[in-house]
C-alpha cells in the first residue's frame, strides 16, 4: 500500500471539482491511505502553521511507498520546510507560483521570503501548466532550471486547477500508480 499526502494551495478550500478532491476519492478506492488535510486558515496562511500542519501530516509510514503532491501555495511550502520536510519516496509539485507573484499578495508574502532557489539534490518532478496568471514567466525557468527538477510541461494548462479544466485528471492517477508514466493535460492524447 502507499500513502499520498496531498496539499493543497491559497484560498483552497478542498472542492470536489477540484483534481486533488477527485484523486484522493481514486487513490482510496484502489485501497491506499490518502491524507487530504485542511491546512490552517487557507485564506490568510501562516507559514509556521502550515510547517506544523506539514509535519503533522508528513510522518512516513511505517511500510510502503510514501508520496507527496503539492499544488501551487503548497510548493513553497515544500520548498521551504527544509529540515522540516517529510521523507517522502516522491514528490510531485504542481503549478507553483512565482515568488513576485507570491511576494505581491499580502496573504502569502511570507512564504515568498527566503525562498532557496538553489538548493542542490531536491528530489521532485514539477507539473506546470502554459499560461498560469501565478507564474506568468514560467515554473520552469523560477524553480525547475534552478533546482534541476524533472519537467512534465502541460501546454495550456495555465494553473493546473478547475478553472482550466483539471477536475478530473487521468495521466495524474497514471503517475500516482507508476512514476515512469510522464503527467499530461487532459486535452492530450
Amino acid at each position: 500500500m502507499t500513502t499520498y499526502l496531498i496539499l493543497h494551495g491559497f484560498q483552497n478550500r478542498r472542492p470536489p471539482a477540484h483534481w486533488q478532491h477527485w484523486l484522493a476519492g481514486k487513490l482510496r478506492e484502489r485501497g491506499h491511505e490518502v491524507r487530504y488535510p485542511q491546512l490552517p486558515s487557507p485564506d490568510a496562511p501562516v507559514l509556521d502553521e502550515w510547517l506544523d500542519a506539514l509535519e503533522e501530516h508528513g510522518q512516513r509510514p511505517a511500510e510502503g511507498e510514501f508520496v507527496v503532491l503539492a499544488h501551487s501555495l503548497s510548493v513553497l511550502l515544500w520548498l521551504r520546510a527544509g529540515d522540516r520536510r517529510p521523507d517522502a519516496d516522491r514528490v510531485l509539485l504542481v503549478a507553483p507560483p512565482s515568488p513576485g507573484v507570491t511576494a505581491s499578495i499580502p496573504e502569502i508574502a511570507a512564504f515568498a521570503d527566503g525562498l532557496d532557489l538553489t538548493e542542490a539534490g531536491l528530489k521532485a518532478r514539477l507539473v506546470y501548466g502554459d499560461g498560469d496568471p501565478y507564474c506568468p514567466e514560467g515554473a520552469d525557468l523560477h524553480y525547475g532550471i534552478p533546482l534541476g527538477l524533472d519537467l512534465d510541461h502541460v501546454p495550456t494548462g495555465e494553473h493546473l486547477n478547475p478553472d482550466s479544466g483539471y477536475g478530473e485528471w487521468p495521466s495524474l492517477l497514471d503517475w500516482c500508480e507508476d512514476p515512469a508514466v510522464r503527467v499530461r493535460g487532459n486535452e492530450q492524447p
